[in-house]
């Protein structure tokens, strides 16, 4: 922030020899983008891409950060969650983008959360008990690395009172991954210790995952397939937030795997270092506080009224948030865009559940939509032949080639007219 110095103030009594010349001066203009943004709101874009579904952008290390880069360019506000975000050992720091645990987005989604930014949280670290010695000094040197290099405020950290017993499988219906958490009471009773005990009011987990099966490991570490770790991940993170209403996220702790030379470029965030943790803190570190919204919110909340575009997969349109999104009662609803690119497991397109959509082949598409709809512009008008002739499907009465208007006389008043026009034709 600049800072302006005044001249020193005048002596009291003092009176200059000769006042200053006169110095014309022009009138100050601005400029056609200065004075936009004086009359537009901030563009608001939502960026999802759901977790453990095998999305082809998003679905694997971090993959989707650079969607999220690129729609911040345009967008004034981003909001998405940490599997767009989240990239292993590497992150992105984005100024106008909102790190919101999923959980917490669906609420938000449904108008019952609204969003505080922050400069910045006390963030608390959770360690499963389940994780060896070496493993868990790994991480702890992770969290003094990001106290020390960036600054971050990780206060406190905890270990768990027993081993959570993460076990993880596919969804036989749809394919996609889940799990469950063997000892859930103990996690909630280590983050409680730290929200209630230390004022921590976001919260890292990291829970020893059962290593993979080669075959799944593989075959994920290749580009191909689903992630086994992501639904429990998200399992995690819910069950936090659900109960304490802040920012929570989850890193998971395994063995590193044997180099190879196959590793596909979207998985090999995973590979470079011990951890997942880093960008994990980061995003925590200035996640924005969830607010009930059961009274007159405090000026700065981000509400879902403030949405004005919701980027997704267009096979990922069954999840609470985006329902809730296209669903709004609001007159002016967000413009659902679905990238038809981004495959996933699920079948869950906008048809099924009746959502008036915008379908993009890609994020390049998508993120052209996005400044479109920011200037204005009816992005159908970008395009050859978009726009056809203006309709008229609203019609007061009908053509005059199609006969008389009809009368606007009451039923007791044209049955005297009709009366009154037979005598005149007997006449």
């Amino acid at each position: 922030m600049a800072l302006h110095i005044s001249p020193p103030f005048l002596a009291a009594g003092f009176t200059p020899s000769r006042a200053p010349p006169r110095v014309r001066t022009r009138a100050r203009t601005f400029s056609a983008s200065a004075r936009a943004s004086c009359f537009r709101r901030p563009y608001t874009s939502v960026v999802i891409v759901p977790t453990g579904v095998g999305a082809a952008v998003g679905g694997f290390a971090g993959d989707a950060l650079p969607v999220a880069r690129a729609v911040a360019a345009v967008a004034d506000c981003v909001i998405s969650h940490p599997n767009v975000l989240n990239a292993a050992m590497l992150y992105w720091p984005m100024p106008n983008t909102l790190y919101v645990e999923g959980y917490a987005l669906d609420r938000f989604a449904e108008g019952s959360w609204a969003l505080q930014t922050v400069h910045q949280n006390k963030v608390g670290l959770v360690l499963d008990s389940g994780i060896e010695e070496e493993l868990r000094l790994r991480h702890l040197q992770v969290a003094d690395a990001a106290r020390a290099s960036l600054g971050l405020p990780v206060v406190e950290y905890i270990v768990t009172d027993a081993p959570l017993e993460i076990k993880t499988w596919f969804d036989p219906k749809c394919g996609k991954s889940t799990g469950s958490i063997g000892n859930s009471d103990s996690l909630l009773r280590a983050v409680d210790k730290l929200v209630n005990h230390l004022d921590v009011n976001a919260v890292a987990v990291v829970a020893r995952f059962p290593d993979d099966d080669p075959e799944d490991s593989d075959c994920y570490r290749e580009g191909k397939g689903v992630d086994l770790l992501a639904g429990v991940e998200a399992i995690i993170s819910h069950l936090i937030v659900k109960e304490f209403k802040i920012p929570a996220a989850h890193a998971p702790a395994v063995l590193p795997p044997p180099l190879s030379s196959l590793v596909c470029p979207r998985s090999a965030a995973e590979e470079i270092g011990y951890t997942f943790l880093p960008c994990v803190l980061a995003g925590l570190s200035n996640a924005p506080q969830y607010v009930m919204r059961e009274g007159t919110l405090e000026n700065g909340c981000i509400v879902a009224s403030d949405v004005d575009s919701v980027i997704l997969p267009k096979d990922s349109c069954g999840g609470d948030g985006t329902l809730a999104f296209a669903r709004t009662a609001r007159k002016n609803k967000p413009l659902i865009i679905t990238v038809q690119e981004n495959e996933t497991v699920l079948d869950d397109t906008p048809d099924k559940f009746g959502i008036e959509a915008l379908n993009v082949r890609n994020y390049w598409e998508a993120i052209g939509v996005i400044a479109a709809h920011k200037a204005g512009v009816n992005p159908n008008a970008l395009r050859r032949q978009g726009i056809d002739r203006l309709k008229n499907s609203l019609r007061l009465y009908s053509a005059p080639s199609s006969g008389p208007r009809p009368s606007a006389r009451s039923p007791a008043d044209e049955k005297v007219h009709k009366h009154v026009q037979q005598l005149v034709r007997q006449i």
